[in-house]
């Protein structure tokens, strides 16, 4: 524990995402397409501006009539409010911010939609002595993570380390795995344990892939998480297996990619799928490890696979969305994070402080 010189501070936590639209609209679309280009597509494809507005607005037009034919809404930033309601309740909670101690304010932002990351940031300069950045998704990348720290130099400078940091490595966290395994077998049928066992069972791990290599042929220059993504799986494959509760003969990973930018990870949803045909697996279930709330790519591109697929039994597991272990995890995440922050402020100066 880090002793602290300067008594009653406030603190600000920002749980951030990339944000989906609430309602579908051709116009609330758009600009979340062009943003998503600008801020992620363009790291890995050099793209003209107006190629880039061309291509923004085709990919709304394509979500819109796909969204509204098969009735889909997005709930994730629903799930993101919650979610900061649930990890404020649990922070207060600590003896360190409850009753006279510390302030501590939890906001939601987003990359893609309103309020934007870096407009909360703008608001949280000058009030607070501290801010912890959360992406909540547990692997880190250029694209996940990233764009967080690209707008914590953008509205700090090159000074932002006194005052501001962005939680990393979330998926090495042993009680993150305890509580996907918790979390995971409690959501699976009775049918699918003991006598109701119908031929091989399978799991698909689903996460968001990322690129191999570049167009080139070559390993990409930006930090893609690759390494992370594979160690991650494995992670959870091995704990899975091991765990008493397992109920799975096989659990395989299943990558979610987009088709621009290079060579994507080969694993793929559909890959697994189509193995565990092949393979004469009777029941197939799906959880999205890779991600922390339910969202356009999970509950809706995913699910489609696997409602698709061939299986006889198929059984979608939910993210942990705002379950409150969850949301008491996460919580004591960020306190050890503030911890850490104390300790930067103090080797780099607290810069713009809230007092």
């Amino acid at each position: 524990m880090v002793a602290r010189t300067v008594s009653k501070r406030r603190y600000s936590v920002v749980l951030v995402t990339y944000g989906e639209v609430e309602k579908l609209s051709a116009r609330d679309l758009w600009p979340s397409s062009r943003k998503i280009l600008f801020v992620i597509t363009r790291k890995i494809v050099k793209l003209p501006r107006l190629l880039i507005y061309m291509i923004a607005d085709y990919r709304s037009a394509r979500h819109y009539l796909d969204w509204k034919w098969h009735r889909y809404r997005s709930c994730l930033v629903e799930i993101n409010r919650r979610q900061v309601l649930g990890v404020e309740a649990a922070l207060r909670r600590d003896p360190r911010f409850g009753g006279q101690g510390d302030q501590i304010d939890v906001a939601d932002a987003y990359y893609f939609v309103p309020p934007y990351l870096e407009e909360v940031l703008d608001r949280f300069r000058g009030r607070s002595d501290g801010i912890v950045v959360v992406p909540m998704i547990p692997v880190e990348s250029a694209f996940s993570c990233g764009p967080a720290c690209q707008m914590a130099i953008d509205q700090f400078g090159e000074n932002h380390l006194g005052v501001l940091r962005v939680a990393r490595g979330l998926w090495k966290d042993g009680a993150l795995h305890r509580l996907y395994l918790d979390h995971l077998f409690a959501s699976i049928p009775a049918a699918w344990s003991g006598a109701g066992r119908t031929k091989k069972q399978g799991l698909v791990l689903v996460i968001h892939g990322t690129i191999v290599k570049n167009r080139k042929g070559e390993k990409p220059s930006v930090f893609t998480g690759l390494d992370e993504t594979m160690a991650f799986f494995r992670l959870m494959h091995d704990k899975i297996m091991a765990d008493p509760r397992n109920v799975f003969d096989e659990v395989k990973l299943g990558c979610l990619n987009h088709s621009r930018g290079g060579e994507w990870s080969p694993e793929t949803v559909e890959r697994a799928l189509g193995e565990f045909e092949g393979e004469g697996f009777g029941s197939v279930a799906m959880f999205p490890f890779g991600y922390f709330a339910d969202n356009s790519e999970t509950d809706y591109e995913a699910k489609k696979l696997l409602d698709r697929s061939s299986a006889a039994r198929k059984h979608y597991i939910p993210c942990v969305n705002d379950s409150p272990a969850f949301a008491a995890w996460l919580a004591s995440r960020i306190a050890a994070e503030i911890e850490r922050l104390d300790v930067q402020r103090e080797v780099f100066g607290s810069g713009e402080s809230g007092k």
